[in-house]
């Protein structure tokens, strides 16, 4: 079962940084307690997502791979 979020960004074909340029930009939109999907296929971006919440303070709520696209939940803190 997967998370129903409040925004969805799609950042298929983007490499680093620019997944987590774009992640930073839609989340400054969301209030605290929203949810972000972000679909990348970045193989670099579990990490990068991983660190930044830890950075950030907003919470990954999920994050899954199907057929090399990385799918990330975060809810903003």
């Amino acid at each position: 079962m997967t998370t129903a979020t409040d925004l969805q960004l799609d950042a298929r074909g983007l490499n680093c940084p620019m997944p987590i340029v774009k992640t930073a930009q839609a989340i400054k939109g969301l209030a605290s307690g929203q949810t972000l999907e972000v679909l990348a296929t970045d193989p670099g971006s579990t990490k990068d997502f991983e660190a930044w919440s830890k950075t950030t303070g907003n919470l990954l709520v999920e994050q899954s791979v199907d057929g090399g696209v990385f799918r990330f939940v975060l809810r903003r803190k």
